[in-house]
This record gives C-alpha cells, sequence and structure tokens, in this order.
C-alpha cells in the first residue's frame, strides 16, 4: 500500500533531514554543502508539484552537537560558566539552519523559519510548553516552515537540548489536539532504515517492538548528544501511538523525497500503529 493512500492533500507531512545528511559528524562544523544543496532542489520541486503542505526540520549534525558536547550541555546549568556555551551551542546551530535557509531559498522554495527556543520552554530535558499557531498560518500562506534541533530554557535544568525530534513530536501532538490532520513523518538519515542485530533492514516496526529492539539500536556516530536511530525511533513509535506513521529512510539516495510527497512508497523502515 502506498505510504500516503490515505492521506488527504491538506494533511500535514513532517520531514527530518538528519545531521548526518547535513554535515560530516566526525568532524566540527563541517557542512555537506552539495548534499544539502541537492536535498533543497528535490524538496523545493516536489513541493511545487505535489502542493504539500510540509514541516521541515533539520538536525544540527557537527554544528550544534559538537559545541553542547564541548561545553557539557547535557549535564545541565549547574556552572555560570556555561552561560557562553549555552550561547555558543545555540549559534552553531543556527549557523547550520542558515546553510539550510540558502539552500532552500537558492532552490526557489519560501521558508519560514520557526527558532525552537523562541517558542518552546523545556522541562526536565524535553519540550513542555510552547504555541504551535504559526506554523498553522504559516503553511496557510503557502511558506515552508523549518525548524530544528535547538538549545532550550528549561525550567529544572536551567537549559537543556531540543532534538528535531522532540521538537517535531511535540509539533505533531499539539497539532493534532489543536484538529490538524497530520498524516506521516520522514526521517532521512545516512541509513536504509532500522537493522536487527543479523544486519537485516527491518521493514515494519509497531509500537510494542520497541523494547525487543532496543539492544539492537544504536547510538549516532560522531558528535551526537541526543541518542541516534534509538531516539528516532523511540519518537516515530510516540508517533504511531497517535496515529501517524513514519519512514525512516535512506536521505543519500536521490528522489526519496519527491517520493513521499508524491505518496509514492519508500524503501526503509516503516513505523506504523499496530493493527
Amino acid at each position: 500500500m502506498s505510504p500516503q493512500s490515505t492521506a488527504s492533500d491538506e494533511s500535514i507531512i513532517l520531514i527530518k533531514l538528519g545531521g548526518s545528511l547535513l554535515t560530516d559528524k566526525q568532524t566540527a562544523e563541517t557542512a555537506r554543502h552539495d548534499q544539502i544543496a541537492r536535498l533543497a532542489q528535490e524538496l523545493a520541486t516536489a513541493r511545487k508539484e505535489t502542493g504539500r503542505r510540509v514541516i521541515l526540520g533539520h538536525g544540527s549534525g557537527s554544528f550544534g552537537h559538537a559545541a553542547a558536547t564541548r561545553f557539557r550541555i547535557t549535564e545541565g546549568f549547574d556552572d555560570p560558566g556555561q552561560r557562553t556555551g549555552a550561547s555558543a551551542t545555540q549559534d552553531a546551530a543556527a549557523r547550520l539552519n542558515r546553510i539550510v535557509i540558502d539552500a532552500l531559498l537558492a532552490a526557489g522554495e519560501s521558508p519560514y523559519v520557526l527558532v525552537p527556543s523562541s517558542f518552546l520552554l523545556a522541562r526536565l530535558g524535553r519540550p513542555a510548553k510552547g504555541k504551535v499557531e504559526t506554523f498553522t498560518v504559516a503553511l496557510d500562506r503557502g511558506f515552508l516552515p523549518v525548524t530544528y534541533g535547538d538549545l532550550l530554557l528549561d525550567t529544572e535544568l536551567g537549559v537543556s537540548i531540543a532534538s528535531t525530534e522532540a521538537v517535531l513530536a511535540f509539533l505533531a501532538t499539539r497539532l493534532l489536539k489543536s484538529r490538524q490532520p497530520v498524516s506521516h513523518a520522514y526521517w532521512f538519515g545516512d541509513t536504509e532504515g532500522v537493522f536487527d542485530a543479523s544486519g537485516e533492514l527491518i521493514e515494519q516496526i509497531h509500537p510494542q517492538d520497541l523494547n525487543r529492539l532496543r539492544p539492537t539500536l544504536g547510538g549516532a556516530r560522531g558528535f551526537d548528544v541526543t541518542g541516534g536511530m534509538y531516539h528516532r525511533v523511540e519518537t516515530a513509535v510516540r508517533l504511531a501511538e497517535l496515529g501517524v506513521t513514519s519512514w525512516i529512510a535512506d536521505g543519500t539516495s536521490p528522489g526519496l523525497i519527491a517520493s513521499a510527497l508524491r505518496g509514492e512508497t519508500v524503501p526503509g523502515t516503516c513505523v506504523t500503529p499496530s493493527l
């Protein structure tokens, strides 16, 4: 069955471009400019062709993650000297965002940036409060809302990192509560999908499978402070419990974003609500 066979043209599609796609995560602040340009062009062309309502999120890769690691941001805000590190982390994430936005503009897209730290407040490391109406208004005006992993003020920890997965999951939850249809989420990384312990691609995951798969799901390579593949699958399972089907796929393979927006089958791992 086509992954969007039950989606209406008015439904919202969430797309995440992983930091491993956009940057060399082994080397601090190294953007993959050619790949970013290709992904931006593919998305812009597919959106123009299909008219689909898309919210785009992207990882921070070796930009925000490297700064967060260097300044121990994941340990909480226990040293006044970390204020400088927190600001540097936020700035690094924003610099990659500007590279992505420049590529989207060059591709003829109309991005509208929504910085998580401006609309979200965290508690104990998770987005807890925020308003999402700006996203729907931007969509109604024909923009491509763009957000990304960011540093947030945290009511308990002082500051904390919000992964793109966490931001998009918060958005999906709030959008669905406000009766905005969210049909699918696509998580494009640098692997074909999720693999089992023997190295075989897992084609479908249901929420009840998460505990069984936990030992086989590893972290990310290089700079990463948000949990790698396990975090991605965990987020996809959370969305599946809300009725949103996710696809975890290889963004290095040209054409998959266009296929997703056209409603064609995307190779990879499908995380779907329980039957």
